[in-house]
């Protein structure tokens, strides 16, 4: 009897790495609020007016190299304004965006798995075949969590009852495993519509911003909030449907490859189960 060509080793590495991508989600949005409060409180000092001085002239600034007059640097980095201006709508669509790669990156590794576990299954199984270990091929199947080894295990079950017992189960089995895997990439569906949901909100919630600044400034038109409120709603509104167009095209991406594996899966336990018939009508007495 040939070894199982470890599924178990398999699935062990890919929930190590599950726990690896949360312990990294953790870290991330740890720091994504810590850097987000760091910027709140940087830019807070910056916009806050300064005290005016008690009785002296203030000094005139140092005469910088060749007599020009040095700015005081209190230029805002281009990072820490698109942290502020994307506020807490931001902080939402980062969180999806990071749950977005470790879907993206859980569904290259398991299909990749279940693309090498289907040749791995399939070359032992014929040597255990060939070598006439139906016991033992029964239990190589039916310990392999893969989906060969899963809809192959029914099928030898129903295989008993007749060659086309065991095809309707294969199918049967099949169909419902193809429906798991496909529901595994789901919510890049449900992110690729949410996104542009989740940026419109911001896009309004800037213009509300903007169009109460012009609303409210009387004679005199304050035109740094009403800019803000704008940048505010066109960030947004970017971030939102950068985050949706990755995830329409990876859903059509794997439901395609998610297709391929299983079709490719299912033609080679037909052909196997006939192979299987075969030898066991040929093993039978007259």
């Amino acid at each position: 009897m040939l070894p199982s060509p470890q599924p178990s080793s398999s699935r062990w590495t890919s929930s190590r790495l599950a726990r690896i991508a949360w312990g990294a989600l953790f870290v991330v949005v740890a720091g994504t609020v810590l850097f987000a409060l760091a910027g709140d409180t940087a830019f807070a000092q910056e916009a806050a007016p300064a005290a005016p001085a008690p009785a002296a002239a203030p000094a005139a600034p140092a005469p910088g190299p060749g007599g020009t007059t040095a700015a005081p640097a209190t230029e805002q980095s281009f990072l820490m304004w698109v942290i502020h201006t994307s506020g807490w709508i931001g902080g939402i669509i980062l969180l999806l965006s990071i749950y977005f790669v470790m879907v993206v990156v859980r569904m290259f590794l398991d299909l990749k798995q279940e693309e090498a576990a289907t040749q791995l299954d399939l070359q032992a199984c014929d040597n255990l075949l060939k070598s006439k270990d139906l016991v033992g091929l029964y239990k190589l199947v039916k310990q392999d969590p893969s989906f060969f080894g899963t809809v192959l295990a029914e099928g030898l079950t129903e295989l008993q009852y007749g060659l086309e017992d065991a095809r309707e189960a294969v199918d049967r089995v099949g169909d419902a495993k193809t429906v798991e895997l496909e529901k595994r990439i789901s919510m890049l569906a449900v992110l690729g519509s949410l996104g542009p949901m989740i940026g419109l909100l911001g896009t309004l919630k800037g213009m509300i911003a903007s169009f109460s600044a012009i609303a409210m400034s009387g004679t005199q038109l304050k035109a740094d909030q009403v800019a803000a409120g704008i940048s505010e709603a066109l960030v947004l509104t970017f971030e939102g449907v950068a985050l949706s167009v990755p995830a329409i095209y990876f859903f059509a991406y794997f439901k395609n490859r998610i297709s391929n594996v299983t079709t490719e899966a299912m033609l080679a336990i037909h052909e196997f189960l006939r192979k299987v018939h075969n030898q066991m009508r040929a093993a039978k007495p007259a």
